[in-house]
């Protein structure tokens, strides 16, 4: 009879998640969290994520606040190293074909990302020149810096959207290479925000996606609009390029007037008011974060300003007068419907014809 092999899973739990799993026991926010080890949100997130190591200092403070030994923490720092020295070597031996598998290899084709080609070891060769790494174990290496950049609630749900997550992101570079802009320019792109505000009203992406680039670009931000490969749920994220080069990137995701225009203000809102050294994805597995917090209330208050907060809260359930306030304030119908939905406002399947949809056009 042969020997049982042990289960050796691809992906390496941070002792983030335990701690997550403690305070969801607790009832305990991230805030709260924080408060207790007397932290930044942002380094909270870099431990939970397991981009920050326990050291012995920290193994005590986790002691105090959560439970558990020192010893404890500091096995369970050294369990998800060697874990991640483990898969790092795995991923160095992996044959290219076995590391197609891990990729949304039908999608990439069909976007036109990648030609499809006979051959799934010709096929792999040609998803490295797309990614720009010569081996699959640099492309591990290469992408493993997103993995400790952002924190998902569980490693398992990140591994099962790995790759897909890292071939949006590379499409996003590819065409913002292509695209000349200026310098960044954190002012010029505060004033132009009026501006893209009022391009809410137009209901074609043709039409006002080339305008909105326009304007971006002037400021040293590239507006990439990728769709989102199986497995991608990512609906934006936001990161520097260069020092002088943004990426904000979106997927239309949702396909709805209402969630695209919240998504751009929202990233918008990180590239004005947070580290531009930080990537910012929008993703519903990630763990929320004050800076995340701070990014909604910014793209809210842009979409529908405090000062008309109150008649908003007044509006009644009539499709009329949702109209009529819209045009009032100056930004699409779906825009306050989906707000008003947000806020508990109205039913999630009233009025969802006031919203324009969006369809994406395949390819021949």
């Amino acid at each position: 009879m042969a020997e049982p092999t042990e289960f050796q899973p691809q992906w390496a739990s941070p002792p983030g998640g335990t701690i997550l799993d403690i305070l969801d026991e607790r009832g305990m926010s991230i805030e709260d969290f924080c408060a207790a080890m007397k932290t930044t949100e942002r380094q909270a997130s870099r431990l939970i994520a397991g981009a920050a190591e326990i050291d012995a200092k920290l193994a005590v403070k986790l002691q105090d606040v959560l439970g558990g030994s020192a010893a404890f923490w500091l096995r369970r720092e050294a369990q998800f190293r060697s874990s991640l020295s483990r898969i790092s070597d795995a991923a160095a031996d992996m044959e290219p074909k076995a590391w197609l598998s891990t990729l949304p290899v039908r999608d990439i084709v069909a976007f036109g990302w990648v030609p499809r080609i006979a051959g799934r070891a010709q096929q792999a060769a040609a998803l490295l020149e797309f990614f720009n790494t010569p081996t699959v174990g640099a492309w591990h290496q290469q992408y493993q810096k997103t993995v400790t950049a952002v924190a998902y609630r569980t490693s398992a749900t990140y591994d099962s959207k790995f790759g897909a997550l890292a071939a949006w992101l590379r499409q996003g570079e590819i065409e913002a290479e292509e695209v000349e802009c200026g310098a960044w320019n954190k002012e010029g792109l505060r004033k132009l925000l009026p501006k893209i505000r009022a391009l809410t009203v137009i209901e074609d992406p043709s039409v006002f996606l080339p305008k909105l680039q326009e304007m971006c670009a002037t400021c040293g931000v590239v507006v990439a609009v990728v769709r989102a490969p199986a497995g991608c749920r990512a609906s934006g994220a936001t990161r520097f390029l260069s020092e002088e080069k943004a990426l904000l990137q979106l997927s239309f995701r949702y396909k709805t007037d209402d969630h695209f225009w919240f998504t751009l203000f929202h990233e918008i809102g990180h590239l004005i008011l947070h580290d531009c050294s930080s990537i910012f994805i929008e993703d519903k597995d990630l763990i929320p974060t004050h800076e995340e917090d701070e990014a909604n209330d910014f793209a809210a208050d842009m979409l529908i300003p405090s000062h008309y907060k109150d008649d908003l809260l007044s509006l009644p359930q009539d499709y009329r007068a949702i109209m009529r306030f819209s045009r009032r304030i100056g930004v699409s119908y779906g825009i306050v419907v989906g707000q008003m939905q947000h806020l508990g406002l109205l039913p999630r399947n009233k009025f969802n014809k006031l919203k324009t949809g969006y369809v994406w056009v395949n390819r021949d």
